[in-house]
Formats: structure tokens, sequence, C-alpha cells
């Protein structure tokens, strides 16, 4: 597996928004959208504001594979299942977004369940 190098983390993780394609069956990449993301320690994560309802959401557990772009860093991923981190990606939300009236959107339970962490490939 693939790490993240401290740079990538570093500007990914203060990138204010990433943009994520999902790969579909034939390969090629749909199109982008414009999430928010965060660090947490040595991993980087995404929600689905929309929850699971969310199209890019949907669309990347298909096949767990896509793209993003973020803070100059360009590069193809695998979206996992993010451990159990709810309380911790909360925070992580509120400190990096509390400043939007949306941050509470991202922090919902329904939402909390679609966390996906970005694996490198």
């Amino acid at each position: 597996m693939t790490a993240w190098t401290s740079d990538e983390l570093d500007r990914i993780g203060n990138a204010q928004l990433l943009r994520v394609a999902a790969r579909r069956a034939d390969g090629t990449l749909g199109s982008p959208r414009t999430i928010w993301v965060v660090r947490h320690g040595d991993g980087l994560y995404v929600r689905s504001v929309r929850g699971p309802a969310g199209a890019w959401y949907r669309a990347v557990l298909a096949r767990r594979e896509g793209h993003i772009e973020a803070g100059g860093v360009d590069r193809d991923v695998t979206f996992a299942d993010a451990a159990d981190l709810s309380d911790d990606l909360d925070a992580a939300y509120r400190t990096k977004y509390g400043d939007s009236v949306h941050v509470d959107s991202i922090l919902d339970p329904r939402v909390r369940q679609t966390s996906l962490q970005l694996v490198p490939r």
C-alpha cells in the first residue's frame, strides 16, 4: 500500500476544497465534484454532505477508485471505509470549517456514516 508523503498530507489537509472524481466501470473518470476534506493523523477523510444519497458518494462506492485534486496534489486514490473515527472527524471538520454555516450538515449522523478514507494509489 502506498502512503501519503508528509508534503501531500500537509497540502491536501490544508486545502479548503478537494475535487473528487469516481472511476467508472470502463476506467474513465466521472465529472469531478468539489467537497471538503479533513486530515486526522496520517489520514485524509471525506464525507458526503448529502449523506448516502450524494451522487459522488454513490459513484465512488461502485468501484472504490477515483482521482482527487487539492492543494496542488493530483492523485489517484482508493476510497476505504473510515475506521470508527466519527468523533475525531467531527472535531476535525469543526476545527477546519467551523466558520461555515454548512458545518452542522457535515456533522449530521446520517452524513457521518459516509466517512471515507483517501488511500493513495
